[in-house]
């Protein structure tokens, strides 16, 4: 995909993957945000593509189709990975101004995403749902209070931008990076695992707490799982089912009447 993200004088493409389902479209579209490489101190992590079959499968069988779009230095996606790294880039930093830098980065990247997806006619423009897991499901949240006229609903697996290992400064970090995207007033489904290692489920409720105090809306759910919940499809299934099922009928109505 063609961007007019810039690196060294010279334009960046970032990978897309791109899953349709039956039928010809135009189709309700899913944008599901991968999430950081742990630590961030293991570069071989960088340029693994995230698109898990088990959640396409899920999501192309109920008519959306679904793009996973990879950020900068992720994936085959050219350009430096710089979500918020520590000076030396030895790993993420802790800091909060280096840190919620990253995440603006990866903000730009989804603009990037957003611009191509308006340019597809088999993308129905009204029906467009954000979501991603861990870094990425905050930043699903994040980038609706962004674009909050874009999409109609959010979905957040396990979502953070730091982890408990930044004990000084991770609920400050994410606590912002939630509760800043409170203008997106549409619905939100956040979903968490009980013994999730990287952020504990009742840092998770608060942030919820946070963002809905601020005036968002969703629903929280804490699942018997770990950080790894997204791809357990047998977790979320029915709950997926229910809210799927509980968004505006126009998404369904539109494209059943092209399959």
């Amino acid at each position: 995909m063609s961007t007019s993200l810039v690196e060294n004088d010279k334009p960046l493409k970032l990978e897309i993957v791109e899953h349709r389902p039956a039928g010809s479209g135009p189709f309700p579209l899913l944008i599901i945000n991968h999430g950081s490489t742990g630590s961030g101190a293991n570069k071989n992590q960088f340029g693994a593509t995230f698109a898990p079959a088990s959640v396409t499968d899920y999501f192309t069988a109920k008519g959306w189709m679904v793009i996973y779009p990879q950020r900068r230095g992720r994936g085959r996606s050219e350009g430096t990975y710089d979500e918020g790294f520590n000076k030396s880039r030895t790993h993420y930093s802790c800091d909060p101004k280096e840190s919620l830098t990253g995440l603006e980065r990866a903000i730009e990247d989804l603009d990037a995403v957003m611009a191509f997806i308006a340019t597809r006619e088999y993308v129905q423009q009204d029906a467009i749902l954000i979501s991603g897991v861990s870094r990425g499901g905050v930043l699903a949240i994040a980038y609706a209070g962004h674009r909050p006229a874009a999409f109609v609903a959010a979905i957040n697996f396990s979502g953070g931008w730091l982890g408990k290992k930044c004990a000084q400064t991770y609920q400050q970090v994410n606590r912002l990076a939630f509760t800043r995207a409170a203008v997106f007033t549409g619905p939100s489904l956040w979903l968490y695992g009980r013994n999730d290692a990287y952020y504990g489920i009742r840092h998770c409720r608060d942030n919820f707490d946070s963002y809905c105090a601020a005036g968002g809306q969703g629903r929280f759910l804490a699942l018997t799982a770990s950080h790894d919940l997204l791809f357990k499809p047998q977790i979320w299934r029915t709950h997926l089912d229910e809210f799927l099922g509980s968004l505006e009928s126009g998404v369904t109505k539109i494209h059943n009447s092209n399959t």
